[in-house]
């Protein structure tokens, strides 16, 4: 994969998603959107992928929307911002539906739809002293693009606060309130992240695919849809050749095969 605003690159089966636009503290444009789709797109589609972890270079993991970009969009008809506005959504769907999991890696800032990018992530680390915020209202809009996703892991009430205050706020903060899962000093974030990653590598990669999904099919069902949903996806989950193998391997007090697969053994 070829991109002008991001790098992908590959350590054994994680792949590292950069955002790479460190001239202006890797802000997101519409170039950054597509290529973050198209990225997300192919890796969750790639067996020999694993985890993908989703950092930005330099300084900061990203500062938020571009100002060039933010520009261009004031000029922009009420039908060519909605579009545009659809593509960023829909970017951030596909991080939040990719079948691998995606370790966000934040330090430095991530503010308006970069805290909405780390939303989307299944776990976030972040180094103490990161500034997140929701800061749309400063300028005048909404996080309108990134509220499915933010307030999905923050609740409506942490929303009600920190979507109108548009006050920004540490990583311990966005600890407490469910956007990040740990908050390390930035000396230990790098290795944090690898810890995470290892600890993923020991499952069966089409498992967590199917936990991932179970997440999302079970929010908003009732109790009994749950109920019955889950059932079926543990009877289909538990008779696959991957729940087979690893059922036998604990019975055999062994590691199952996609360990050795992912150790090269």
């Amino acid at each position: 994969m070829s991109f002008e605003t991001i790098q992908v690159k590959r350590d054994g089966a994680a792949a590292h998603v950069v955002l790479h636009r460190p001239d202006v503290r890797n802000a997101m444009n519409g170039r950054m959107i597509a290529e973050l789709t198209s990225a997300f797109e192919e890796l969750g589609g790639d067996n020999a992928i694993r985890a993908v972890v989703l950092r930005g270079a330099d300084k900061v993991f990203c500062a938020g929307a571009d100002i060039g970009w933010m520009r261009e969009s004031a000029d922009k008809t009420a039908d060519e911002n909605r579009e545009e506005t659809a593509r960023l959504a829909g970017m951030l769907r596909t991080v939040d539906e990719c079948p691998k999991p995606v370790i966000g890696q934040a330090h430095g800032a991530a503010l308006g739809g970069a805290a909405g990018l780390l939303a989307a992530c299944d776990i976030v680390v972040a180094a103490e002293g990161t500034k997140i915020g929701f800061t749309e209202v400063r300028l005048g809009i909404l996080p309108a693009a990134i509220s499915t996703f933010v307030i999905a892991k923050i609740g409506r009430n942490r929303a009600r606060r920190f979507f109108l205050t548009a006050e920004i706020f540490g990583a311990n903060k966005g600890k407490e309130i469910g956007l990040v899962h740990e908050a390390v000093p930035i000396d230990e974030l790098a290795a944090t992240v690898d810890a995470i990653v290892s600890a993923i590598m020991r499952n069966g990669p089409n498992a967590i695919a199917e936990a991932k999904k179970l997440i999302r099919d079970v929010t908003g069902m009732s109790r009994d849809e749950a109920m019955a949903h889950s059932a079926e996806t543990i009877a289909r989950v538990r008779t696959s050749p991957e729940g087979q193998e690893g059922l036998r391997a604990f019975l055999e007090k062994r590691d199952p095969a996609w360990i050795a697969e992912t150790e090269g053994k």
